[in-house]
Parts: C-alpha cells; sequence; structure tokens
C-alpha cells in the first residue's frame, strides 16, 4: 500500500476533476505533494518507533558517525520514494493522459526531491516527539502550512504580506515554483536552478539537524 496509494491518489484525482485540461494543471503539482505527505508522515513514525524500541541506541554503540547511520535510514526511505514517484508518474502520463510541456526527467526530478524533502522532515521531527501520536501532530505543524502556502490553490503573489514571507521560508513553495515551471517550459532558467538548489539544500539541512540528534550509547 505504502508503494500504491500516490498511484491511486492520481487516479482519483484524474476521476474528481473529470477533464484532462483541469488534470494537466493540477496533477503535475500533486504528483510531487502526495509522496511528500506521505513520507513525512511514514519517516517520522518509523524512525519515532526506532528511538523509542532502543534500536538506534543500540545500533549507536556501532563504530559509525551519526550521520552515516541517518543516511542509511535515508537511502531505504529514499528507494522506496523512487519506486512510489516511478509508479505514479508512469500511471499518469500513460493511463491517466497527463501532458507535460517541460522535460518530464526535469519533472521527475523534482517530485523526487519532494518525496526526500518529506522524508528528510520527518527524521528530523521524530527526535521531537514521544509517541506516534504525537509524531502525527507534527504532519498539521510542519508540512500541512507548506501544502496551503506554496502556491497549490493560490499564487504566493496574491497572498498577504505575512503569508507571503512565510511562504518565501518554506522550501516546498521552491518545489512547487519550479514544478509550475516545467509543467509549461521547457527552458532552464536561473529561478530554476535556484529552485532546485533551495529543496536540495533543504534535504541536507534536514538531515544533518536529525543526526545532531543522535545520541551516542556507551557500549
Amino acid at each position: 500500500m505504502l508503494l500504491l496509494i500516490p498511484t491511486l491518489l492520481m487516479v482519483l484525482l484524474r476521476y474528481v476533476l473529470n477533464a484532462a485540461s483541469l488534470f494537466d494543471h493540477a496533477a503535475p503539482t500533486l504528483l510531487a505533494i502526495f509522496p511528500f505527505t506521505l513520507m513525512f508522515i511514514i519517516t517520522s513514525i518509523t524512525v519515532l518507533r526506532e528511538r523509542t524500541t532502543t534500536t538506534l541506541e543500540r545500533l549507536m554503540t556501532m563504530p559509525l558517525a551519526k550521520i552515516d547511520l541517518l543516511l542509511g535510514y535515508a537511502i531505504a526511505f529514499g528507494a522506496v520514494t523512487v519506486l512510489q514517484v516511478g509508479l505514479a508518474s508512469l500511471v499518469s502520463l500513460t493511463l491517466l493522459g497527463l501532458t507535460v510541456t517541460g522535460s518530464i526527467p526535469l519533472l521527475l526530478l523534482i517530485a523526487l526531491l519532494d518525496a526526500w524533502l518529506g522524508m528528510a522532515l520527518g527524521l528530523f521531527v521524530s527526535a521531537f516527539a514521544r509517541s506516534e501520536f504525537q509524531a502525527v501532530q507534527f504532519f498539521p505543524l510542519i508540512a500541512l502550512p507548506q501544502v496551503l502556502l506554496c502556491g497549490l490553490f493560490i499564487p504566493r503573489g496574491q497572498m498577504a504580506g505575512a503569508l507571503q514571507v512565510l511562504a518565501y521560508l518554506m522550501p516546498l513553495s521552491y518545489a512547487v515554483e519550479a514544478l509550475d515551471h516545467v509543467t509549461v517550459s521547457a527552458s532552464i532558467t536561473g529561478t530554476l536552478i535556484r529552485d532546485l538548489l533551495v529543496v536540495a539544500g533543504c534535504i541536507g539541512v534536514a538531515l544533518g539537524l536529525g543526526a545532531a540528534t543522535l545520541r551516542r550509547r556507551t557500549p
């Protein structure tokens, strides 16, 4: 189910909109947002369970750098996101008839970066939860505001001033801006490159902060 949920949501979206033009407009962004939200929840709960069952503490007795340990989790979850995005994209571009003006490989890359961003943020916030219920509560606190302010529902330029400032501080906004560009243009601009670098940088920062929360246990 973990692999199929983004694909099933894309199928549902296609028939809810019930128009090819509407689907072509909304699908590229949601192709990235669905894995982002799902991986945030999955990784935050999974890694929290590893922490509370002392699995992480036992692993920390091994001669591993903390960032190496966290990268191991990131690689495992990252492989899942590749399958998620790949399957959802394949179904959307073939069976559901999604049309993209820009580069499809670039669209897939941005969608993967979005999913990895959700994964990295989930790994980070797991350090601040004491139960699975608390881990889930971080979703409306950290992830959901990004979905609301990323430009999915209304362009950031049309938001109130304070909301625009918040939107430009949230990495998901840059991912959505990049997706909007790829949807309508095949050109690679400086703004697109900047957006990709911001998202990639935020992934690295989240992983680094997550590694900093790990405590080494004396064997």
